[in-house]
């Protein structure tokens, strides 16, 4: 069996060509009860054309199944899914969703925060590929970067005047201290928090001027997680 004649018994299809008189004759011996006919007239064409047409059509209809059975489909999945009513989302976790937001705009309102394209500007890095040399510290574990719509924002406090608005030496040390166990907003909300081992200050306040103070208090942070 050719592919051709595979399609035409999967698509249930079956073209007769000819004239008027000879179609009518083609169709007088199907007989099949629902049996449905397209009729198409073609005028001065060539007889291999029509059967050339004829057998284009024979090779398509099992597609144009397909695709019509698949679209049926997909628009009773909407319907279903449009009848089924949305499932709320428990309250422990709106209320998790509610203090992560809150937290996140107390950390961006502190104003501190750059993007590679301004820390390109104040350190006078070329304006070509801003993002270049700021993603180069952060993979160095030179600096942090918070991810907020999808833009990398890095911690203004973190970067040292005295060195041309490089990462402060210091903030490389604290990031190793945390390791793995805390990502950009973690390091954020840390640095940005009331500290008791600082005597309630915050870690962004003295990072440049008492680094060794800081240094300590990452280290108190991480033996607390360890010992719970």
């Amino acid at each position: 069996m050719t592919t051709a004649q595979a399609l035409k018994a999967l698509s249930g299809v079956t073209t007769i060509t000819g004239t008027p008189e000879e179609v009518r004759d083609g169709l007088g011996h199907l007989g099949a009860k629902g049996t449905q006919v397209i009729a198409v007239t073609l005028d001065q064409v060539s007889s291999p054309a029509v059967k050339a047409l004829a057998h284009t059509f024979e090779a398509i209809a099992p597609l144009v199944g397909a695709i019509v059975a698949r679209r049926e489909k997909a628009a009773l999945q909407s319907i279903i899914e449009a009848l089924v009513p949305q499932v709320p989302l428990p309250q422990h976790m709106l209320a998790e969703a509610r203090m992560t937001a809150e937290a996140r705009k107390a950390v961006l309102e502190e104003g501190e925060w750059l993007t590679a394209a301004q820390i390109a500007e104040v350190a006078g890095f070329s304006a070509t590929n801003p993002s270049a040399q700021p993603n180069k510290w952060k993979k160095d574990g030179q600096i942090f970067a918070i991810r907020h719509q999808g833009v990398d924002y890095f911690p203004g406090y973190g970067l040292d005047p005295a060195t041309g608005y490089r990462p402060a030496k210091p903030l490389a040390e604290v990031l190793k201290i945390f390791g793995q166990s805390k990502d950009g907003w973690g390091a954020a909300y840390w640095f940005a928090s009331d500290n008791s081992y600082l005597g309630g200050e915050r870690p962004l306040d003295l990072l440049l001027r008492e680094p060794d103070r800081v240094i300590a208090a990452a280290r108190d942070e991480m033996e607390g997680v360890l010992h719970g």
